[in-house]
């Protein structure tokens, strides 16, 4: 006869089981925790640059030299925009970066040079390289009209802004908002 000997586990055995089995589950607890707060913190981030602080990414080379392309730049999401300032905005599905050059009720006039004047006042542009009239189909001077902006791109004679029907001046419900932070890559980091 073949009798089959069942070991019965000891008492060390039993509660080196047991400390196994708590340790599993307070790890997966842990785990579940970790991954929920990851997800929560992403979400809040997400949330956070889309409403407050847009990041977005510059593609062309119409603001040369003050912004390249491929460089990640914070926006804030403000109202009452001075000339001079960056602003990003959308225009037909795209959201394209500008300088504001002129606000509601403003006068402005370039010249054949690529001199630009503000109600009678030559503008001061340090930001760009070269004055260029560039592309320009609009009847000069011209006044901006109410609750509007009107924006030039740095790199006056590659830049299609303000000058041209074709994206004229910016309603303000359309302005995504300023850009205050350039932010990649390192090398390039500033603030605006």
């Amino acid at each position: 006869m073949n009798e089959k000997v069942v070991e019965i586990p000891g008492r060390e055995q039993l509660e080196a089981e047991l400390t196994r089995a708590r340790g599993k589950r307070s790890f997966l607890k842990l785990l579940y925790n970790t991954v929920a707060s990851l997800i929560v913190v992403a979400a809040l981030a997400v949330l956070i640059s889309m409403l407050f602080l847009p990041v977005l990414r510059v593609t062309g080379k119409s603001m040369t030299p003050t912004l390249e392309s491929d460089q990640l730049v914070v926006c804030r999401k403000v109202g009452g925009f001075e000339k001079g300032d960056i602003i990003a905005f959308y225009h037909n599905n795209k959201i394209l970066l500008k300088r504001v050059i002129g606000q509601s009720g403003d006068v402005i006039n370039i010249e054949k040079d690529g001199t630009v004047t503000v109600n009678g006042k030559k503008l001061d542009e340090p930001y760009i390289d070269s004055p260029s009239f560039g592309i320009c189909d609009i009847k000069l001077p011209y006044q901006v009209p109410e609750n509007r902006v009107f924006v030039m791109g740095d790199h006056r004679s590659d830049s299609v802004d303000s000058r041209t029907k074709e994206i004229g001046c910016i309603a303000e419900e359309m302005i995504v908002g300023k850009v205050v932070w350039c932010i990649w890559p390192f090398g390039s980091m500033k603030s605006f």
